[in-house]
C-alpha cells in the first residue's frame, strides 16, 4: 500500500509475510530489496513512469548501482513504511534513497538503500533523456544527503 501526500513524494507501506524470514527468525536480506523495489515502485508511479507509461514508451528507470544497509533485525509481521528521498536529477539519471522504519517513519531506521537509476529506452538499448514533466516532480521533491548516503562499505 502507498500513500501520496499532497505534492510530495509516496511512503510505502509493507507487512512482513511469515515466508520472509529466514533461519534466524527474522527478515531475509532479499525481502529488504523486494520492499525497496516496491518503494521506487511507487516512486516512478508518482513521477509518471508507470506501467501505462512503460507500455506506451518502452521507457523505464533501471537501477544501475544500490548500496544497503541492514542496521536493524526486522521480525515477523512487523509494520514497515519505506520514506524516499530524491537526491538529485538530471537529463537521464536519478539518484535516490529509501529509508526503511518499523512502524512509523521516526527514529532510526531499520534498513536504508541508496539507489542510481538511468532512464532507459529499452528498444534503443541506451539511456534515454526523462520526460519534462517526470524530471520537473524530481527537481520539485529534492532533498539534501543524509551524512552517511554515497559511503561505500568500509574496510576491517
Amino acid at each position: 500500500m502507498t500513500a501520496h501526500p499532497p505534492g510530495g513524494l509516496p511512503v510505502f507501506h509493507q507487512t512482513v509475510q511469515d515466508d520472509w524470514i529466514d533461519y534466524n527468525g527474522h527478515l531475509s536480506e532479499a525481502y529488504y530489496v523486494l520492499i525497496f523495489g516496491f518503494a521506487t515502485d511507487a516512486l516512478m508511479d508518482a513521477a509518471g513512469l508507470d506501467a501505462a507509461y512503460r507500455d506506451r514508451t518502452g521507457c523505464s528507470l533501471y537501477t544501475v548501482e544500490a548500496h544497503v544497509r541492514y542496521l536493524h533485525e526486522v521480525a515477523r509481521g512487523s509494520e514497515l513504511t519505506v520514506r524516499t528521498t530524491v537526491l538529485g536529477v538530471d537529463g537521464k539519471k536519478l539518484r535516490l534513497l529509501h529509508e526503511m522504519f518499523a512502524g512509523a517513519p521516526s527514529g532510526a531506521p531499520v534498513a536504508t538503500e541508496e539507489l542510481f537509476t538511468l532512464h532507459v529506452d529499452q528498444s534503443a538499448g541506451r539511456a534515454a533523456p526523462l520526460p519534462d514533466a517526470s524530471r520537473a516532480y524530481f527537481a520539485g521533491v529534492l532533498a539534501p544527503a543524509p551524512p552517511w548516503a554515497g559511503q561505500g562499505i568500509r574496510a576491517v
